[in-house]
């Protein structure tokens, strides 16, 4: 039987393993999704630790946005992406330990907030990026939203339907900020805060190209079973096509790709672009499946 990992109440672990910079081994950056936190020990903290048994020695920086366990939970879904991503630009940068490079895994929407820091923020270096789950082309729908409070859950969806793209709900509610609606493409390219921009929807920033093709390697993990999040698809950077809510398009066949806007075709066709898939529903592995898929990208 192997442990799968799933959200949990919150607690706090302390106690860090005693790093040596000359190991060999590459620092890992861990960003957490939502409803979830830092340091959770039934998920982030697992991780965390099962990755530090597997390569001694390695650093594991589990990203806490906020003071406390508590505020990382809760700018989760309540606080502007763009300030998150720009903090934790700014605390990897004074990290003396990830001053020649590191590797980073991003959970749920944590994933496609860490390529935002591999495109906005390339010093100190991203070799890897490894998303599990993250939604690149971002999500139409919450079927089941994750964390604790189904409360908070049930107030993000009514907000998101009745005005994702409004000023308010954009800037104090996360997951408008990644809301994809293909039946409103104008409005999505207009008023999306986060996404929008990310995935050169308004046009071209050379910059997130040239800092993303930096990458030695993008990982994509898709949960074949998964009902959090609403394409799939996105998972593997693919969406609905446009102007429609049924058919759905890969990567490969959209104008992101074909314009190659961000770089990704030339990531591909250099042999750095990786689409994993697992049974299962959102964020359910085992550990077993983790040793053999996604250690190989770490050490």
């Amino acid at each position: 039987h192997y442990t799968r990992f799933r959200l949990a109440p919150l607690l706090l672990v302390s106690g860090s393993p005693v790093y040596d910079s000359n190991n060999g081994t590459v620092p890992l950056v861990l960003w957490h999704g939502m409803g979830d936190n830092c340091c959770n020990p039934l998920s982030m903290g697992a991780i965390k630790k099962m990755i530090e048994e597997e390569i001694p020695g390695i650093y594991v920086l589990s990203l806490m946005i906020g003071k406390n366990v508590i505020q990382d939970t809760e700018n989760g879904f309540f606080m502007d992406v763009n300030e998150q991503v720009s903090e934790v630009c700014g605390q990897l940068a004074q990290d003396p330990k990830l001053k020649g490079g590191y590797n980073a895994m991003g959970f749920s929407q944590g994933a496609q907030f860490l390529r935002a820091v591999a495109q906005r923020c390339p010093s100190p270096p991203m070799k890897t990026l490894i998303s599990v789950g993250g939604q690149h082309q971002g999500v139409y729908g919450l079927p089941r939203c994750p964390g604790e409070s189904s409360d908070i859950c049930d107030m993000i969806r009514k907000a998101l339907n009745s005005g994702a793209y409004s000023d308010l709900i954009q800037k104090h509610l996360v997951q408008a900020q990644y809301w994809h609606d293909p039946l409103n493409d104008d409005l999505y390219k207009k008023h999306s805060l986060f996404l929008a921009d990310i995935n050169q929807e308004r046009g071209v920033n050379e910059t997130y190209k040239k800092n993303l093709q930096l990458l030695e390697k993008f990982v994509m993990v898709k949960f074949l079973q998964d009902t959090v999040v609403d394409p799939v698809d996105s998972e593997w950077f693919g969406f609905l096509k446009t102007g429609q809510a049924k058919e759905t398009e890969t990567l490969q066949e959209s104008v992101l790709y074909k314009e190659d806007r961000l770089g990704l075709a030339a990531m591909d066709k250099a042999g750095k672009l990786f689409f994993l898939a697992t049974e299962g529903d959102h964020l359910q592995f085992t550990k077993k499946w983790f040793d053999a898929n996604l250690l190989p990208y770490l050490r």
